[in-house]
């Protein structure tokens, strides 16, 4: 178990470390991790870990694709947290997506305070509440700018593996 847990944190490491210098994830580095889970899930549970593989990735597709789809991150964040669940079991990757979206969430807001625009986001998404509409961030705020979600995804992924690790 020790070695797919060193290649997925191998894997999720360096897609932060692509993100955070070029702001994308390469589709070949979510290929290889795929393929990775997938052996590693039936080399460990037999066929069936192919199941638990495909079911596990698509909990990690299915949460974060409505933000993709809301235009709130990129499709390489999605790709990734799907690449994520294949090495884990489902239980797992629900865990390890909620972590990664309550770590963007907290990062997020870090940032934007770091800048000292939290008062003015707050004030845009209180006006876009109450009118149902959305308002592009203004050039100079944060808000509008990318953000490097494979972070966010490295430390939900880590958090999920030491959580199933100690809560034994």
């Amino acid at each position: 178990m020790a070695i797919e847990w060193i290649v997925l944190l191998s894997l999720a490491g360096y897609a932060a470390l692509i993100d955070f210098r070029k702001h994308r994830i390469p589709n070949s580095l979510v290929v290889l991790g795929i393929a990775a889970g997938l052996a590693g899930q039936v080399f460990g549970a037999g066929w069936s870990g192919l199941g638990t593989s495909a079911i596990s990735a698509a909990i990690g597709f299915a949460i974060f694709i409505p933000l993709y789809a809301l235009g709130g991150m990129a499709a390489g964040d999605v790709k990734l947290m799907a690449m994520v669940g294949t090495f884990m079991a489902p239980q797992q990757a629900l865990l390890a997506s909620l972590l990664a979206l309550m770590a963007g969430g907290v990062g997020g807001l870090l940032l934007i305070a770091m800048h000292g625009q939290l008062r003015q986001t707050l004030i845009r998404y209180t006006v876009m509440l109450g009118t149902h509409r959305y308002l592009v961030p203004a050039k100079d705020e944060v808000a509008g700018k990318r953000f490097p979600y494979a972070i966010a995804i490295l430390l939900g992924t880590l958090g999920s593996m030491l959580w199933f690790e100690f809560a034994r």
